[in-house]
């Protein structure tokens, strides 16, 4: 067992045995030796500097004393497990460390009872079987030939995309495809990518990571503002029509005429975010994809991750030939294709109807959770409503115009809620109206209400309500 980052000198002032204490404390410190991580024995560490094991045990002697390492029996010298390591912020979900709550309503996660365990397990097991040498091999960079047909069938007679197996790419997630759609769009001479505002901020940062401009662009009650859009002089926009992140606002037929037309007009192009539009929540018909509207100016993006699980990392691409084109052309360069065995398991789900079923249970169960919630703001949160239509993970609850949206979130927080506010999603400058973006589908029925009785106790004393 080898601790490389342990470097000793005999020319060096410090006595040995200070220099073994002061390495591992730096290391231990600055996180590279975690807590719980098992170190050489002192016979082992002694032999790999080439000093006397004697040194070596008077060094791990004192650091056990100063509490950076802990000798147990029978499992050698470790790290303290009671030293915590620096917090871990991740540079893409900006979510760091978050404090341990009872009630936590963001959006995004993933609840385990919900997976399909036994649908992906047969889906699994049966792409393994039926795999061929071909099938082992290097995935074609578009996708695996099965699953791109499969979803040309699915997405055509679920959500109306006019599409071929030929025009879809399989990517690793919705980031995935963006990168990709960053770099096609910037070979075709586009530098700036309009957005929604409020938005999913953390898009912002994947686009702009990529080289290119994003612009925001204001959403109201029917959408994004065409003419606004317009006056931004962009060729490509980034939107959510299905259900608008984080309003819910479904973009009514005159704005999406607009958007087609705008595209048209401009020769450009409309990635449409459907991220979670096989969930759709309200009795009346669920509208069809904007791509069957403009199959040649709009990228249609769809992923599993809110309906199977994030941690499959598959999402999809429906594109326009010479979008497509430099897509692949871009992917060559990149990557070399996502997993084959997980695009087959897949693409079994879809042929046999697994996906389909699992998707009527999702939606029966977040149908009476998001019911749940509106009967909890209505009654405890006076003057608040839920906004935009029923559909996938979250709800937009509008709170009366005097509230104090920060003060709110901040004191909900002591009485174990953890919910975002409205705010924490634009970047244009101006004072929305204060709103709560609820995550509805990680928490009980019961929970919901609980939850929402304690915003209420919250808002009743906040000052100036």
């Amino acid at each position: 067992m080898w601790l490389t980052s342990v470097v000793v000198s005999r020319e060096a002032p410090a006595p040995l045995t200070l220099q073994i204490q002061t390495a591992i404390k730096q290391e231990v410190t600055d996180g590279v030796l975690r807590p719980g991580t098992r170190l050489p024995s002192t016979r082992g560490l002694a032999h790999d500097l080439n000093v006397s094991r004697s040194v070596v045990v008077e060094a791990y002697g004192q650091l056990i004393a100063e509490g950076y390492l802990e000798a147990m029996q029978g499992s050698g010298t470790r790290v303290a497990r009671h030293l915590s390591g620096p917090p871990v912020v991740s540079p893409l979900l900006d979510e760091g460390r978050v404090p341990r709550v009872r009630w936590d309503l963001r959006t995004g996660g993933s609840v385990p009872s919900h997976f399909p365990h036994r649908e992906w397990a047969l889906a699994y097991q049966q792409a393994v079987r039926s795999a061929g040498r071909a099938d082992l091999g290097y995935p074609p960079l578009s996708g695996v030939p099965a699953l791109r047909e499969e979803l040309a069938r699915y997405l055509g007679r679920v959500r109306g995309v006019r599409t071929a197996p030929q025009r879809i790419m399989v990517v690793a997630g919705f980031a995935h495809g963006l990168a990709l759609l960053c770099a096609a769009l910037t070979r075709l001479g586009i530098g700036a990518i309009a957005v929604e505002d409020p938005g999913l901020v953390r898009q912002q940062r994947f686009i702009r990571a990529a080289g290119l401009t994003t612009v925001p662009v204001p959403v109201d009650a029917e959408g994004i503002d065409v003419a606004a859009l317009a006056a931004t002089g962009v060729r490509a926009v980034l939107v959510t029509p299905f259900h608008q992140f984080p309003t819910g606002v479904t973009m009514s037929p005159q704005r999406r005429e607009a958007l087609v037309g705008w595209a048209r007009a401009t020769g450009g192009y409309v990635i449409e975010d459907d991220y979670d539009g096989d969930l759709w929540l309200e009795r009346r018909p669920r509208p069809l994809a904007l791509q069957r509207l403009a199959p040649g100016h709009v990228v249609y993006a769809g992923t599993a991750s809110k309906t199977v699980a994030p941690t499959l990392r598959t999402g999809w691409l429906a594109a326009p030939a010479d979008l497509l084109t430099a897509l692949e052309r871009a992917r060559s360069e990149r990557d070399l294709g996502a997993d084959g065995l997980t695009q087959l398991a897949f693409a079994e789900l879809l042929r046999g109807g697994a996906l389909d079923r699992h998707l009527r249970r999702l939606r029966s169960r977040y149908r009476g959770r998001r019911e749940a919630l509106a009967q909890a703001v209505q009654r405890h949160l006076p003057g608040a409503a839920l906004s935009g239509s029923a559909a996938g993970l979250h709800a937009c609850v509008r709170l009366p115009r005097r509230t104090d949206e920060a003060l709110l979130v901040a004191r909900a927080l002591r009485r174990s809620v953890l919910v975002r506010g409205g705010r924490d999603f634009t970047t244009l400058s101006g004072s929305p109206d204060p709103a709560l973006v609820v995550g509805y589908t990680q928490v009980s029925t019961a929970g919901l209400y609980e939850a929402v009785q304690e915003l209420g106790r919250v808002w009743e004393q906040l000052p100036d309500r």
